[in-house]
């Protein structure tokens, strides 16, 4: 799950895993696999940033 900002300053949280694609129309808009739409105060970059760092997180393999 990644944060993210609505327009009005509502934080929520989308996962990743769901994400069809972003696109900058000029906000930035995620689109879901279900066909659902968020736009948020992020750009794409940091979104995308956020997206690839949670596949990073969920594919480490930790040893304790």
């Amino acid at each position: 799950m990644i944060p993210v900002t609505r327009l009005n300053g509502k934080r929520f949280v989308v996962n990743a895993e769901l994400i069809r694609y972003v696109e900058k129309t000029p906000d930035t808009m995620i689109t879901l696999i279900g066909g659902d739409k968020f736009m948020v105060q992020e750009s794409l970059e940091e979104v995308v940033a956020r997206a690839v760092e949670y596949g990073r997180q969920l594919r480490t393999f930790k040893t304790d």
